[in-house]
């Protein structure tokens, strides 16, 4: 039974510390930019995109399709650090164990 409760606390522990680090990052941020800077979008922690930039030079409505393709490869890079943040964060606070469905 001993063991039980401490295990008990330990989970309790895990538990206020991921809630903890959850909101921790929902204010950090990421960016990703592609066509050479002209497309920058930051993403959080929370793997939400927070804002998008695009340079003026880079609109071309004879082209929208580039564009296009430009912020897909921006939002998806920004979205894969995020989610790069998010893993190292986690095994910080697991110890590297991993355990599905914590986040």
């Amino acid at each position: 039974m001993k063991n039980m409760g401490k295990m008990l606390k330990q989970a309790q522990r895990l538990q206020s510390d991921m809630l903890k680090m959850q909101e921790a990052l929902a204010g950090k941020t990421i960016d990703a930019t592609s066509g050479g800077g002209v497309v920058k979008v930051i993403a959080n922690g929370k793997q939400q995109i927070v804002s998008i930039v695009i340079d003026k030079e880079v609109v071309d409505p004879e082209d929208v399709e580039m564009l296009q393709d430009l912020i897909l490869a921006a939002v998806n890079e920004a979205l894969a650090r995020s989610q790069e943040m998010v893993n190292a964060e986690m095994s910080k606070l697991t110890g590297g164990l991993n355990i599905p469905g914590l986040m």
